[in-house]
């Protein structure tokens, strides 16, 4: 074979390699919890209070950082945010995992992700120094009952691995002087099948939750849409309902999401929905 030859193979073989490099960046971008590009032709924000709530932008959450939002995740980020909070018997808008049979294995296998989780975050009890890790607060002016600090290149690797003592977001009460690290929170593409998250914390320990079934207005109906029948909250979560009202349906947004309270006592209580004062 000519020298030329060999060189044109071995050009035409760094571009190969190149080009598959970048489309698997793509598509992991794509699975970060979280994480989101600029977006062209987005809506300006509009002006009334229940319109303003709902096209509110997070900064944090794959929110999946479970994952990359569109517009439409975005346009119900703050709806989500606050659904976490009450995550208690029958809701539309959140699927959660089944609990299956409880095993020692799956005990054990969960004191060791809290034992890892707890010895990692020990240091960001002073948030300050989660701030200068690289966690940002999402909405830190709106009042909430937890807030997400979330770390976009934590959520970036939780779509390609579990590392326990790498969590996507941690989890904060508000103080008067700060704030008080009560948690964090795990992430996995919204695609991730039961078994796979239960390989991460087990179903019969803990419960992910997935945000579902959303419907949103059509963008000519956005100044002046019924929130009521809208969103996450809104009454609207099927797909049929979602077209009778001329809105855009979602089956899910977002990725799952599992809460973990380590400073808790019991394992109930550390894998619940949400902090027991």
């Amino acid at each position: 074979m000519s020298a030329g030859g060999s060189e044109v193979k071995k050009v035409a073989a760094r571009t190969g390699m190149l080009i598959a490099a970048i489309l698997v960046l793509t598509v992991l971008l794509a699975a970060m919890p979280g994480r989101r590009v600029p977006l062209v032709g987005a809506q300006p924000k509009l002006q009334n209070s229940a319109a303003n709530q709902a096209q509110e932008p997070m900064q944090g959450m794959d929110h999946s950082k479970m994952h990359h939002p569109d517009a439409d995740e975005q346009a119900s980020e703050k709806d989500a945010m606050a659904d976490m909070v009450h995550m208690h018997g029958s809701n539309p808008h959140m699927t959660m995992t089944a609990m299956r049979e409880q095993t020692p294995a799956d005990v054990q296998k969960a004191n060791e992700v809290v034992a890892q989780l707890r010895n990692r975050i020990e240091k960001y009890r002073d948030y300050q120094v989660a701030l200068n890790d690289g966690f940002k607060i999402f909405m830190p002016n709106v009042p909430q009952p937890e807030y997400h600090f979330t770390n976009y290149s934590n959520g970036f690797l939780a779509a390609l691995e579990f590392d326990p003592s790498r969590p996507t977001s941690l989890l904060y009460k508000k103080t008067t002087s700060g704030y008080e690290l009560v948690g964090a929170m795990y992430t996995m593409p919204k695609r991730a099948t039961e078994d796979q998250l239960n390989q991460r914390v087990p179903l019969s320990i803990a419960m992910w939750h997935l945000h579902t079934n959303l419907c949103l207005p059509s963008q000519s109906q956005l100044k002046n849409a019924d929130w009521t029948k809208f969103g996450l909250k809104g009454s609207i979560a099927t797909q049929e309902a979602c077209d009778a009202a001329g809105g855009r349906f979602r089956p899910s947004i977002f990725g799952w999401m599992v809460h973990v309270y380590p400073y808790e006592e019991s394992l109930d209580r550390v894998f619940a929905m949400h902090h027991h004062d």
